[in-house]
């Protein structure tokens, strides 16, 4: 729970987990985050890296959108490629890459009902605008995660160590399973 770019040259990690952040990066900042991601791993480290991506060619128009205008002024989701192009660049091997897609939509549209049963609460803690910007931003949400239109994705990164990667071999074996 700390800023990635805060970190110095003598911290080294086995694993990293960066949850929802890489759609705030930016994409010329690319390098710069996994970069630093790959200089705090030690040898064999694993980077699970979670985060929004636009399908390519998506956003390409300049004009802004509820979310960049209300909800997310600095994200900036890349295609999956992008995001994975500047991972080996800076020396990382993909290990998988999952898509969460679906369960994203469920997950928005839960969050949905659940924040309505609780408007009552929602709105004496904040407003009633932000309540109404949060509902519509995650309704919209998950009707364009739903339609294809924006992709949830985990990748595994690994930097490995003289060729070995120290991955087990298939996902039963990462969850134990195998």
């Amino acid at each position: 729970m700390r800023d990635y770019r805060a970190l110095g040259a003598a911290e080294r990690f086995d694993k990293i987990a960066s949850i929802g952040m890489v759609e705030h990066v930016g994409r010329e900042k690319l390098p710069e985050y996994f970069g630093q991601a790959w200089r705090l791993l030690r040898s064999g480290g694993m980077f699970l890296n979670h985060g929004i991506a636009h399908p390519p060619g998506f956003g390409t128009s300049p004009a802004e959108s509820f979310s960049d205008a209300y909800v997310f002024p600095d994200g900036d989701p890349a295609p999956i490629n992008v995001n994975t192009r500047a991972a080996e660049e800076t020396g990382f091997e993909v290990r998988d890459v999952e898509s969460l897609r679906e369960h994203y939509a469920m997950t928005l549209r839960h969050w949905v009902r659940r924040l309505e049963h609780h408007r009552g609460e929602a709105t004496r803690l904040t407003d009633e605008a932000t309540y109404r910007t949060w509902r519509l931003y995650m309704s919209a949400s998950a009707h364009g995660f739903a339609a294809g239109q924006y992709s949830i994705y985990q990748s595994l990164l690994v930097r490995t160590d003289g060729g070995r990667s120290g991955v087990p071999l298939t996902r039963e074996d990462w969850y134990g399973n195998g």
